[in-house]
């Protein structure tokens, strides 16, 4: 094994799951590379294996069912192969997470303060009053009115936003060099998603911290991100700039993606497009390319979309898609049929 010269770089990573009714792929061979100060945006539906992938970079699966090959290298270290309790050492100082839910994420017995407290001084040899300090000054860094006060106060009696501003707070409390968001807006008001959004851009740009948002809110994405990963069925199938992926997406499931997302920026006359079908189940995924049941251009590939699965190969200047469609014909659909329709409509 090599070690890559990117901070975080994952090579076919396959996380699989056995169960009573079969082997669950819930990432199935995924690639990636992330620098410092970058932000990488993960988007597809519930199921393609998002969090999945999150969970394993951080260790989560370890000493659990997960059957974990591959590689996940973070700044020159490979994590699949290192021990449950090296990799524990790393979660908060080298890398954190914000978890989509932090009611269910942070503890309901002790204050907020209190928890922040504790994952500091894991680091950091210091006394409680300087992390109780500390926690107080992360606090009001991420906006939330009269620190001094709140830190006493347990997650219940945090809004939904002030929940999600003081798991950012303890996410951050330690500077990681690599933080995850997993579904970070999800539940909350759209005045407040604003704010989330924009307390994590100015907060990566402080701590220069490699970001990753996992989400299906291409909102979202195309807010934050420089790159975007669209992922089905627990594989990778477009990865690219967010210019690329918003500008000239090439594959069926992006085109589909962007074709259901409101526009603010003009008047629809016609309903959102909705992707056909629903996502694949993950123990009996379909022969071929796992979206060609739902691909209304499968039948053009002449029998391959059901017979072989596609490699992620690229398109052009890193843009990389998995399709049998050819390079010219899926940029002819887009500029053709579904740029005119989307633009129409």
């Amino acid at each position: 094994m090599s070690a890559p010269s990117s901070f975080l770089e994952l090579r076919d990573l396959r996380i699989h799951f056995p169960t009573d009714d079969g082997l669950v792929k819930s990432v199935d061979g995924l690639s990636f590379q992330l620098e410092r100060g970058k932000t990488l945006g993960i988007v597809g539906e519930s199921g393609s294996g998002k969090s999945v992938t999150s969970l394993g970079i951080l260790g989560l699966h370890k000493g659990g069912r997960a059957k974990i090959s591959g590689e996940i290298w973070l700044d020159g270290e490979e994590l699949v192969t290192a021990s449950a309790d090296h990799v524990r050492t790393l979660r908060g100082k080298k890398m954190a997470m914000i978890f989509q839910d932090p009611l269910s994420a942070m503890h309901p017995f002790y204050t907020v303060g209190a928890q922040i407290v504790e994952a500091y001084r894991i680091h950091h040899p210091v006394s409680k009053k300087v992390a109780r300090k500390h926690a107080i000054d992360m606090l009001g860094r991420v906006g939330i009115p009269q620190p001094e006060k709140r830190v006493d106060s347990y997650p219940h009696e945090f809004s939904g936003g002030m929940r999600q501003r003081a798991m950012i707070a303890m996410a951050l409390s330690c500077d990681p060099e690599l933080l995850i968001a997993d579904e970070p807006t999800t539940a909350l008001d759209v005045t407040v998603q604003a704010q989330i959004l924009d307390l994590m851009r100015d907060l990566q740009r402080d701590f220069n911290a490699a970001l990753i948002v996992i989400t299906h809110d291409l909102g979202v994405v195309a807010e934050l991100s420089d790159d975007i990963l669209v992922m089905y069925g627990g594989k990778g199938i477009e990865y690219g700039t967010a210019e690329d992926i918003f500008e000239r997406p090439e594959h069926p499931y992006t085109w589909g993606l962007l074709g259901s997302m409101p526009r603010l920026d003009r008047e629809r006359s016609e309903r959102l497009l909705p992707i056909k079908g629903a996502p694949p189940s993950l123990i009996n995924l379909p022969s071929g390319c796992a979206f060609h049941p739902r691909c209304v251009y499968a039948d053009r590939t002449g029998g391959k979309s059901s017979a072989e699965v596609p490699e992620l190969l690229e398109s052009d200047g890193g843009h990389l898609v998995r399709c049998h469609l050819p390079h010219e014909v899926r940029r002819d659909i887009w500029e053709n049929e579904i740029k005119v329709n989307l633009e129409s409509s």
